[in-house]
């Protein structure tokens, strides 16, 4: 079996707007009353900063390699220093005033600008993990991105603490998570514990 995990993840600032539904209305509207059309969010240079910093502290926690890791960060910099926002740019046809910027992380930017989600492929070699996050892998629903979540944001290393997190409500606050995944992550921790011991936890709160 092979020992990396080729991941695509799709990283998205902000959520789509809803779609408005219902029937219109076929009464005729007085000029100047007519509904406004609902504006996109614009997406702010930090938002994009924010997003390229996190794939970075990503792939140091993965141990993955440094220039790449260094790419991202200097990238995330480099959209905090430009003087207007990077969809302004992309409107005007120009390329965006990076210095070492690739085209494959212009690409990613140009994602984030554009639609406020990007898709971020990345190998993920698994020997070069933390244990703790190798540990948390064999828990049910803990693939290896959610795993290197849980142990940099609540330093979570193994089942039992992953239970005991759960427990105490601290997983649903994270971005991505929420009260149904939290249960789900302590069911799958609590069977894992239920094995180690003789004495299963049961519905210890």
């Amino acid at each position: 079996m092979s020992s990396i995990f080729q991941l695509t993840q799709t990283i998205q600032i902000m959520p789509s707007l809803p779609r408005r539904t219902g029937k219109r209305s076929t009464q005729q509207m007085l000029p100047g009353l007519e509904p406004e059309a609902e504006a996109q969010p614009q997406i702010t240079n930090r938002q994009i900063a924010e997003v390229l910093s996190s794939i970075a502290d990503m792939l140091e926690a993965q141990a993955s390699n440094p220039y790449r890791i260094q790419a991202y960060r200097n990238a995330a910099r480099g959209v905090l220093n430009l003087k207007e926002p990077v969809k302004n740019f992309l409107e005007r046809g120009e390329s965006l005033p990076i210095a070492g910027l690739g085209d494959r992380l212009r690409s990613r930017i140009r994602e984030l600008a554009q639609n406020g989600s990007m898709t971020f492929q990345n190998g993920l070699c698994l020997p070069a993990l933390p244990t703790g996050v190798r540990a948390l892998m064999s828990v049910e629903h803990v693939g290896p991105y959610t795993a290197i979540r849980l142990y940099e944001e609540l330093e979570i290393d193994s089942a039992e603490k992953l239970f005991r997190a759960a427990q105490q409500q601290r997983i649903r606050p994270l971005s991505g998570f929420g009260i149904r995944s939290e249960e789900r992550l302590k069911e799958a921790a609590r069977r894992i514990l239920d094995k180690q011991t003789s004495q299963p936890l049961g519905g210890a709160a």
